[in-house]
């Protein structure tokens, strides 16, 4: 005849399978922070690689001209720095585009 385990026995077994458990959801949550951090790193580094347009402000700080990332007529007036998604939408919203890089060709506005 077989004894049947103890209930100690079986509340030690029942324990020892939630610590497993427990460990594996560790990991599990190590791996995602993990992958997490790595996606962020390389948003942030195609952010830094992404080329960026200008927006050629008026004195008063309004939008005036948008530029491509390597348009030489940019010149030293007051300017800020876009997205494309940025320029793209100035665009959109009537502020003019360089006559001579022509972002909004580049842009596929045109």
């Amino acid at each position: 005849m077989s004894e049947e385990p103890s209930r100690l026995t079986m509340l030690q077994f029942a324990r020892r399978i939630a610590v497993q458990q427990v460990e594996q959801i560790d990991r599990w949550i190590a791996a995602e922070e993990q992958r997490e951090a790595e996606r962020a790193a390389g948003a942030a580094q195609r952010a830094a690689a992404e080329p960026q347009w200008t927006i050629g402000l008026t004195q008063d700080g309004h939008p005036e001209e948008v530029h491509a990332p390597d348009c030489t007529m940019a010149g030293q007036r007051q300017q800020r720095t876009a997205t494309v998604d940025q320029a793209r939408e100035a665009l959109v919203q009537g502020v003019a585009a360089c006559q001579f890089c022509r972002p909004d060709t580049e842009l596929g506005l045109l």
